[in-house]
């Protein structure tokens, strides 16, 4: 299965707000704190559709909040529309997230995820995630509660040095394989 990314917007509003409702029933954002998120230039929202696929109906979505000279970033949202579960895309819209996350110099990535949602946290502990703690009763109506998690992002590699390639830089380095 192949999937398309691409940088979400204001104009993707109401294909975000249709799945938003249709994955979050009972605590779903509204129209108008989602279109704060994505006009936010501190925000890193993603859209993601099939590659094949004859429509191109939204399959998921997900958003970073990055504020600028921060060394933590959120993930905010994360959605995946019921036919395309299972398929990895949750995966590659978190791989993206935290990716960008990495190319903005961010130290840790947080994220709350309901406690009655086994799958998403087993593909966040797969990512590298870790748990923090508890927030009773974080989700309401439903009065379920939020398990915080954290995941340590690794710095980017440096850059070599003009003229270099990578492999002559890795050379400099003691206990470098060559």
């Amino acid at each position: 299965m192949s999937w398309s990314l691409r940088r979400a917007g204001v104009a993707d509003l109401d294909a975000i707000m249709e799945l938003e409702h249709t994955v979050f029933v009972n605590d779903a954002w509204s129209a108008d704190m989602m279109r704060a998120e994505l006009s936010s230039p501190h925000g890193y929202y993603l859209v993601a559709t099939e590659v094949d696929a004859d429509d191109a109906t939204l399959a998921g979505y997900g958003g970073l909040f990055a504020p600028s000279r921060s060394d933590d970033a959120d993930i905010q949202t994360i959605a995946v529309a019921g036919h395309a579960r299972g398929r990895g895309l949750g995966r590659l819209l978190m791989q993206a997230l935290i990716e960008q996350a990495r190319q903005q110099d961010v130290a840790q990535v947080f994220l709350e995820v309901r406690a009655d949602n086994p799958v998403a946290i087993a593909l966040y502990r797969s990512l590298g995630f870790e748990e923090l703690g508890v927030r009773p009763g974080y989700y309401q109506p439903d009065d379920v509660d939020a398990i915080v998690m954290r995941l340590t992002v690794q710095p980017r590699p440096p850059m070599p040095a003009h003229g270099q390639s990578p492999l002559d830089q890795t050379d400099q380095h003691p206990g470098s394989i060559a």
